[in-house]
């Protein structure tokens, strides 16, 4: 049975827009190699202060939060191993700051060894390897929960950019000018991205949210964060992303780009002058 539905998933899979060489996984960005991090400017001496006890504040934060919701997470991880074959976490190799790779964990909400015929694959909309449990998980992002850990243990933050698998990083990279600058900061489980913007489907969608993940860096802050924090508490909830960023007062897409985009283009464009003159 499993045998023919990864028949079935596989003329599906291939129909996606962005698809990574599966044999051949580009080489990680050196983090040496980050060090011209333009147009980000140096952070403020309160960012410096904040962050230092963010930091301090999420591990406990994330430790008071995954011995609340273990109950949950392991009647989970039960579920998801009765109603499918495989195990019922897995781990999976990310791109965190500085380019430095990861191993991120999770709630399986796809088919056992999915990408064993085509390699890595974006998810979409309405994806053949989701299983019916997993489009539960998915929608109350209980599948997330075991990131708690990636933030115990310092690979990731309660809020930040979304970490990409390192398949995909190079070729973003060369794709979208200026990507590799969103590695300038600790990846979160939550971000003004994420809820903002609906998940990567095309190359287009990763060009959007480089903006508003660049801004955030830019402008990090305990009003911002309490913002996200409530922003993502109303999208559990079922609220709209137009509603949500209203009612938390999040920056608009214009504002986000004004900050971001004509920057980023500018220093894109003297680089290219240099290069052109050298």
């Amino acid at each position: 049975m499993a045998n023919g539905l990864e028949k079935d998933v596989e003329p599906a899979i291939l129909q996606s827009p962005f698809v990574a060489k599966p044999l051949a996984p580009p080489a990680l960005a050196h983090p040496a190699a980050l060090s011209d991090f333009h147009p980000l400017p140096a952070r403020t001496r309160g960012q410096h202060v904040y962050l230092g006890l963010r930091r301090g504040l999420e591990w406990l934060g994330a430790l008071v939060l995954l011995l609340m919701i273990s109950p949950v997470m392991l009647v989970a991880a039960l579920a998801v191993k009765l109603t499918s074959r495989g195990p019922a976490f897995y781990s999976q190799m990310r791109v965190g700051q500085n380019g430095r790779p990861f191993t991120i964990l999770k709630l399986r909400t796809m088919i056992h060894q999915c990408e064993s015929l085509t390699g890595p694959r974006w998810c979409m909309p309405g994806d053949p390897r989701i299983t019916r449990l997993g489009y539960f998980l998915r929608l109350t992002h209980i599948d997330e929960l075991p990131q708690l850990i990636n933030v115990l243990l310092g690979h990731m933050s309660l809020i930040g950019p979304r970490p990409e698998r390192p398949e995909f990083v190079r070729q973003l990279e060369r794709a979208i000018p200026g990507y590799r600058w969103r590695l300038a900061f600790l990846p979160g489980i939550t971000g003004l991205a994420q809820v903002q913007l609906p998940p990567d489907t095309e190359v287009a969608g990763v060009r959007g949210k480089l903006a508003y993940d660049l801004y955030y860096i830019r402008r990090v802050g305990p009003l911002l964060d309490l913002r996200v924090l409530g922003a993502t508490l109303t999208r559990l909830f079922g609220l709209s992303f137009r509603w949500s960023a209203r009612l938390l007062g999040l920056p608009s897409r214009s504002r986000i780009e004004e900050v971001t985009i004509r920057p980023l283009h500018e220093v894109e464009g003297e680089r290219r002058r240099l290069r052109a003159a050298a």
